[in-house]
């Protein structure tokens, strides 16, 4: 997996996320996790992704569900990257039924 940068959003600003992604790598990546801070992500693929982040934690014993999120083809979504989804690295981790034409960014929102 590899590791996204998070990328900074200014308050005074902003950012283009679509020219800071990067290509989603076929074995998946992790981010860093915490309040105000996402996951951008652009299939510009002809086929709908689907979009995994891992939950590792459980409640009472039991699982939380991942979190899966379908992009169809030529859209963009936008995860949040809440703490709820910070794994023993202390980053989340994110998988993609397929990673063709997929390009992600791990940003935080100015303060």
């Amino acid at each position: 997996m590899a590791a996204l940068a998070l990328i900074q959003a200014p308050i005074n600003g902003g950012v283009v996320l679509e020219d800071s992604a990067v290509a989603a790598t076929a074995l998946g990546d992790t981010a860093p996790t915490g309040p105000g801070r996402f996951l951008y992500v652009k299939n510009a693929d002809a086929s709908s992704k689907t979009v995994t982040v891992a939950t590792p934690g459980t409640v009472s014993g039991l699982a939380i569900p991942d979190v899966a999120v379908v992009v169809a083809a030529g859209k963009s979504a936008v995860l949040p990257l809440a703490a709820v989804f910070r794994g023993a690295s202390g980053r989340a981790s994110i998988t993609y039924s397929a990673a063709t034409a997929v390009t992600v960014a791990a940003f935080q929102l100015g303060q």
